[in-house]
């Protein structure tokens, strides 16, 4: 499976989560995404976007901010604990969206994911608490994350 891995603010390619996909057999693509233009951001990647129509984009953060800001077709979009009450325009995502989030998450409020699935109708399962906080870098979350990913 392709997936489009976008990075929290202040995160870089190639850290804990796109190397845990890799590793579980999946191509991962990860850019590099300037932490203080949001909007640069979003346009890379929808390039990324474009060039290699991943199944799947992952946004971890800022990250999945800017996941839900660009036009992602029929891919699923699994999102980190988004900050999308601080990053972008988008305030909904579409139905097939999983959210992971961490109710100690001391960075994004675990309320702003509840919101989120709520304006988006997305079903009570949609929405899986998980995790000890804001990362998600443990071996549960990385482990949810991957079945989010595989449609588990």
């Amino acid at each position: 499976m392709k997936i489009l891995l976008l990075h929290g603010w202040h995160s870089v390619p190639g850290g804990v989560k796109p190397t845990f996909l890799a590793k579980h057999g999946h191509e991962v693509i990860n850019p590099k995404l300037p932490d203080e233009d949001f909007e640069q951001a979003v346009r890379i990647a929808q390039a990324e976007f474009d060039k290699h129509q991943p199944d799947v984009v992952v946004g971890s953060s800022r990250g999945g901010a800017v996941a839900m800001n660009i036009q992602s077709g029929d891919a699923k979009l699994v999102l980190l604990c988004p900050a999308w009450k601080k990053f972008g325009t988008a305030k909904t995502v579409k139905p097939s969206t999983v959210i992971l989030h961490s109710r100690a998450d001391d960075v994004v409020p675990f309320a702003d994911s509840e919101e989120l699935a709520k304006k988006s109708g997305l079903p009570t399962s949609a929405l899986i608490e998980v995790g000890n906080d804001h990362r998600l870098a443990d071996p549960e979350p990385l482990r949810r994350m991957l079945r989010a990913c595989e449609g588990q």
